[in-house]
């Protein structure tokens, strides 16, 4: 694969010294001409890569939080098109920074991988992460998209021992994104040590960049990862903060997308302190 938006952008951090901040929003969460205005907020905010969360109906590795914004999602009448939709929407005012898919291979598979591969290189997706699609099926999709010039980026747990460790990064591109919890997201915190050692042993495989994700919520659990990992995946408590700004009937409201850019501030000032510190 030749360099692609994410490898460029984690090489600039690295030059910087510090972590990324990375941020999941759910495409057409509460609605998708709101959800399109999070998006844009995120650079500024501090987002350094955005996952954008593909909606489906059965997110079996999701939390209330999440599961609740992809079911927002689907009444609002947001699709795996229009979601396509919103990426190149975005990508007509920001060339840079990377954007992922993340979800399931349901509403994938029902598109068709070809014509979804398609559609996604041209919206200007860079990225790819396919929960439920496991390294014994990358030639259903992650050869392919490779193929199409998208990283494919593969979830590893604190379960994926040495042995299973290899075929996770097998083909892996763009990062690993390491879920540093186990259960669904945004069920619990992580302990930042045990974390640390993962990272560490995940860093002895592979040169690719080691975010980690699942559980934090706040800018002191972002600094804490940061100190060790080279990203900070953020999720349930950005949909958190969709949720708490709607008002009674569940629509938008004027302080929607202030939550969700003052949050990422936050979480953004933390992960800048977090090398900071390193660094005295």
């Amino acid at each position: 694969m030749t360099e692609t938006r994410i490898d460029r952008r984690f090489a600039a951090l690295k030059a910087e010294g510090r972590p990324a901040l990375v941020t999941f929003v759910m495409a057409g969460d509460p609605d998708h001409d709101t959800s399109l205005e999070i998006v844009r907020a995120l650079p500024k905010a501090g987002a350094d890569v955005i996952e954008i969360g593909m909606p489906f109906s059965d997110p079996m590795a999701d939390g209330p939080a999440i599961q609740m914004a992809g079911h927002r999602a689907l009444e609002g009448g947001e699709t795996l098109r229009t979601t396509l939709d919103l990426v190149r929407a975005f990508r007509a005012g920001d060339n840079d920074t990377p954007i992922v898919l993340m979800g399931y291979y349901n509403p994938i598979y029902s598109m068709g991988n070809e014509a979804f591969l398609a559609a996604a290189r041209t919206a200007g997706v860079d990225g790819l992460i396919v929960v439920d699609l496991p390294p014994e099926a990358d030639d259903e999709l992650c050869l392919p998209a490779m193929k199409h010039g998208l990283s494919f980026i593969r979830l590893a747990t604190p379960t994926t021992d040495d042995k299973r460790l290899p075929a996770v990064l097998r083909n892996t591109s763009g990062f690993v994104y390491y879920v540093s919890i186990l259960g669904i997201t945004g069920s619990a915190a992580p302990d930042t040590s045990r974390v640390g050692e993962a990272v560490t042993r995940i860093k002895a495989h592979t040169i690719l960049p080691v975010v980690v994700g699942f559980g934090v919520r706040t800018a002191a659990q972002a600094a804490a990862i940061g100190r060790g990992a080279d990203g900070v995946v953020v999720g349930s408590a950005l949909v958190g903060a969709v949720a708490s700004s709607l008002d009674g009937e569940g629509r938008a409201t004027p302080s929607t997308v202030k939550a969700v850019s003052d949050l990422v501030a936050e979480l953004a000032a933390g992960v800048r302190a977090a090398r900071a510190e390193a660094a005295e």
